[in-house]
């Protein structure tokens, strides 16, 4: 579309022709570099002064096109940016991770403003500056900590990485990511070390070279603070209480029911992220089932009423075989049944309601 044809367009108030306006600047981007010397002075002008008018009644695919081709550019307005930031996830994702238009005191409005889901995404964001990484640990929002502890490339030094610590004592999910920190130190390992499962106990150790002794130090100090009740001193580690980390995991996905955040694609990234403890509670909470329900299945030979399940609370047919591949690799296996259990979860998918679907699944998680 020709920059005359733009400006014809500009010029019209008809919401048809808005929308034509809207879109032809879209194949403006999508047809080069997006560069501001393919664009007219008059059209840039335009960018700048009715752009974010088209965008506020523009239909959620063309936002969501926009972000993706101008999450990368450099010449769009900031204004715009922020804006398309601050739009539900699946449109502000882009634009969060790379857009060189978001400045650290943007990126901290967000972690403010926006949602969970959001402020994940930002913690996520490469080469975070210590501004919004001190925003990040000042608002303590477990699962936003545990995006940035997997960052690597965040701005995160001795000071931050204790507190990260420090936090992790309380929230499992922080355990993992900073084990594998390449920053982490000796001391901060050894603070670590009693907090994880064996596995990377052995990798702590390899990697540190710990001191037995000084394991043994920590160990017997985090066990007689646990028993005594006694409050842990500054840097010091206690033991976890039994079902705290399931406790924690409830809260914060209540919190994100309540705010209208928990979606299907939120139980695909907790397995992504090997949390299937918290798939658990998503699952259970998403479709208003019974979490011994939920479980018993998870445990069974039956992977077809985990099927049920997720086609209960709109997960895509497309998407349960990698759900199904990805809990029985953090679940020994489970649910079994192994290809033929796979190919029967599949029919779960049938033409049926997704309330229909939860009611099945309700009524033969029983005989589990």
């Amino acid at each position: 579309m020709s920059s005359e044809k733009l400006l014809e367009l500009a010029k019209s108030r008809a919401p048809a022709d808005r929308e034509r306006l809207l879109l032809g600047i879209v194949e403006l981007c999508d047809a080069g570099d997006g560069a501001p010397a393919m664009i007219s002075p008059e059209i840039q002008a335009l960018l700048n002064s009715i752009f974010l008018g088209l965008v506020a009644g523009a239909e959620r695919e063309i936002r969501k096109r926009l972000a993706e081709k101008l999450s990368n550019v450099d010449w769009a307005p900031a204004a715009l940016i922020n804006v398309l930031a601050l739009d539900e996830i699946e449109i502000a994702r882009p634009v969060i991770a790379a857009s060189p238009l978001l400045k650290d005191a943007d990126l901290v409005r967000l972690l403010v403003e926006a949602t969970v889901e959001h402020q994940i995404e930002v913690a996520r964001r490469p080469n975070l500056g210590p501004s919004v990484v001190c925003a990040i640990l000042d608002a303590a929002e477990p699962a936003v900590m545990t995006a940035l502890a997997g960052n690597v490339s965040a701005d995160l030094g001795p000071p931050e990485l204790k507190r990260l610590v420090a936090h992790a004592r309380e929230i499992a999910a922080l355990r993992p990511p900073l084990s594998r920190h390449p920053g982490l130190t000796d001391d901060l390992a050894l603070q670590l070390y009693v907090w994880v499962g064996q596995a990377l106990r052995e990798s702590l150790a390899d990697r540190f070279r710990l001191d037995p002794k000084r394991i043994e130090t920590a160990l017997a100090q985090a066990v007689s603070e646990s028993f005594s009740g006694a409050p842990a001193s500054q840097g010091s580690v206690v033991m976890a209480r039994d079902g705290e980390r399931e406790a924690m995991e409830k809260k914060l996905i209540e919190k994100l029911y309540s705010a209208g955040q928990l979606r299907p694609g939120y139980l695909v990234r907790a397995l992504q992220e090997g949390r299937l403890s918290l798939f658990t509670v998503a699952l259970a909470t998403l479709g208003r089932f019974e979490m011994s329900h939920v479980q018993r299945v998870i445990d069974s030979d039956r992977p077809e009423l985990l099927g049920l399940a997720c086609a209960a609370v709109g997960i895509d047919r497309s998407v349960f075989p990698s759900i199904l591949e990805m809990i029985r690799g953090l679940n020994g296996g489970f649910p079994g049944g192994g290809l033929d259990g796979a190919k029967k979860a599949i029919g779960a998918f049938g033409p049926v309601s997704p309330q229909i679907a939860a009611t099945a699944f309700r009524q033969a998680a029983l005989s589990v």
